[in-house]
């Protein structure tokens, strides 16, 4: 079911996949004149925080999320980032190190981009540096959202509206009348919602009963988005 009409994705969802769409060929070739591609394990690191940024990365495949690391070793997720998305480019523009943590939440197919042809194209291409001045205050917006939603919303809904933005995501690529399937652990679900585990699995549970979603293993099917917009008391 499309959520077009009955709930603002853009609120809570970066939009850099739209950063390199036909993006102009001398633009494009400039910028990947150097790119590396790597395949990464899930799991694996693709930066850490604090480390000093020598490129961008450029998901080909897959999810990563970005995160930072709290006290007593935890994570607190800042965002999933999707099949098509630049990442690690604020570091490079702020020439700060990186604020964040990254990496993937499933196999996936990483492109690291050099600074140097990073910066040399965006100074010649105002398509890429308009775009990239768009996203940059988009994505502030979304943040902006975000801490308004941990500091006046319950744990329920916060898990609701994270299931629907997680369906949105894991959408891309699936067949017309196939289920979409959330595949993320429970651990990293509490720490995109900022809960214990033990409220993720006792509120999914919740949602089983109503009817709402179901569950293969891990994997989270979404039955009633309806529902759960509700629920999330956001539009």
């Amino acid at each position: 079911m499309s959520i077009k009409g009955i709930f603002s994705i853009d609120k809570w969802d970066f939009k850099s996949q739209s950063i390199l769409v036909n993006l102009p060929e001398e633009d494009f070739a400039l910028l990947t004149a150097h790119q590396t591609e790597q395949v990464y394990r899930k799991g694996e690191i693709i930066f850490r925080e604090g480390s000093y940024p020598t490129g961008i990365f450029y998901i080909k495949k897959g999810k990563v999320k970005k995160y930072k690391v709290v006290e007593n070793g935890g994570e607190q997720i800042i965002y999933v980032a999707n099949t098509g998305e630049l990442i690690g480019y604020h570091a490079i523009l702020s020439e700060e190190r990186f604020p964040d943590s990254a990496a993937v939440l499933e196999e996936s197919v990483i492109a690291f981009i050099p600074r140097e042809d990073f910066l040399d194209t965006l100074q010649q291409s105002t398509i890429l540096s308009r775009r990239l001045l768009k996203t940059l205050s988009h994505e502030f917006t979304v943040l902006a959202n975000g801490l308004t939603l941990f500091a006046q919303r319950s744990v329920r809904e916060r898990l609701a509206l994270q299931l629907i933005v997680l369906r949105e995501k894991y959408k891309m690529n699936v067949q017309t009348g196939i289920p979409v399937e959330i595949d993320l652990s429970r651990e990293d679900l509490a720490n995109l919602v900022g809960t214990a585990r033990e409220n993720i699995i006792r509120i999914l549970s919740e949602f089983k009963e109503d009817g709402i979603l179901i569950t293969k293993g891990r994997k989270i099917v979404v039955q009633d988005v309806k529902k759960l917009i509700e629920i999330a008391n956001y539009k």
